[in-house]
């Protein structure tokens, strides 16, 4: 998440970009653009230290220097190892003025999925889920379509258009038949992520007919990957890794995902998978919706299953928690532990 404006030497804006794109160029190539030879003897400002080293782009430190600015201010050194302060050395041995540390703690919060996948491995974890006021996430019949309204149902596609991947479990494949990807489409493109421990999906829903068009991550037990053949076949990629009680666990799967370098996944359900990751201490930020209808029933199911916790004391608090209109809903913003 990066941000750069350039300033001429009057300290007037005559530039700014953003990373708008994994893989695309870097927020300082589309400031200098607009900027040109305005730039030059002039000041750049941007949220992250410019990279020094050849990556899907050339190093912006190459395009700073180009750019003739005399200072760069940077909120925060870059943890990536291939740069780490890297960059910021090669432009002060160049004679730019570098100043570091503007903002800082605000630019560590943007970037806190990234600085987690490059700190543990792992990608930064979103947890999901529309329930109603008695907090249920269907009837007692199973009926789900819709507890969230039009505008709760608009900001998850929104969401979804911002992550890597989308994460529902066997039984929300087989009671919703959901497509899983963002309408209208985001800045990403999100790899749609079904984990079924037993390999027993459906053999035709829309995840499966449309596998060649957006990427289908499945998850199984070891042994049980030969039930998912067909998917394959279809164009979905099948991982097989091991199980513990007939679950799979989700640190397994976060390492493989981190692997593949996603740096925000979005767990949508249903309730087991939820309540795993819960369980697993593997929940970074919760977005909630609360729709002002009750359905009752003993055998409703409510957002999150797995163990648990035995006391109230040792229920995860959320920080950072923010209540805010959704239509005719209320949605709940928080973290799992500061950011």
């Amino acid at each position: 998440m990066v941000g750069a404006v350039v300033l001429d030497s009057a300290g007037n804006l005559v530039g700014e970009g953003w990373h708008q794109k994994f893989g695309g160029p870097h927020a300082e190539v589309f400031a200098f653009a607009t900027a040109g030879e305005r730039a030059r003897g002039g000041t750049l400002i941007v949220t992250l230290e410019p990279c020094c080293h050849h990556g899907k782009t050339p190093p912006c430190t190459d395009a700073v220097l180009r750019s003739g600015v005399k200072r760069v201010v940077v909120a925060m050194a870059d943890p990536f190892p291939k740069v780490a302060g890297g960059g910021l050395q090669i432009l002060r041995d160049a004679g730019v003025e570098v100043i570091v540390g503007v903002c800082a703690a605000e630019a560590e919060k943007l970037n806190v999925p990234y600085r987690t996948l490059l700190r543990t491995g792992r990608p930064w974890v979103h947890l999901k889920w529309a329930m109603t006021l008695d907090g249920k996430i269907a009837t007692h019949t199973g009926d789900s379509k819709w507890i969230s309204g039009e505008e709760s149902r608009k900001r998850v596609h929104e969401l979804r258009g911002r992550v890597d991947a989308v994460l529902v479990g066997r039984g929300t494949v087989i009671a919703d038949d959901p497509l899983l990807t963002a309408r209208p489409a985001g800045p990403r493109i999100a790899a749609r992520v079904v984990v079924s421990a037993s390999g027993d999906l459906p053999e035709r829903c829309q995840l499966r007919a449309t596998a060649r068009n957006v990427p289908v991550l499945l998850y199984t037990s070891v042994g049980n990957e030969g039930k998912l053949a067909g998917w394959r076949a279809d164009g979905a990629e099948v991982i097989a890794i091991p199980a513990s009680d007939n679950a799979l666990s989700p640190d397994a799967i976060l390492a493989d995902l981190g692997t593949r370098r996603f740096t925000n996944v979005l767990v949508e359900g249903g309730a087991g998978l939820l309540g795993s990751f819960l369980d697993a201490k593997a929940a970074d930020e919760f977005h909630v919706f609360i729709a002002p209808k009750l359905v009752g029933g003993d055998t409703a199911l409510s957002p999150v299953g797995g163990r648990g916790v035995k006391l109230m004391a040792d229920a995860l608090e959320l920080a950072e928690c923010a209540f805010g209109q959704s239509g005719r809903d209320v949605y709940v913003h928080g973290f799992g532990a500061p950011g």
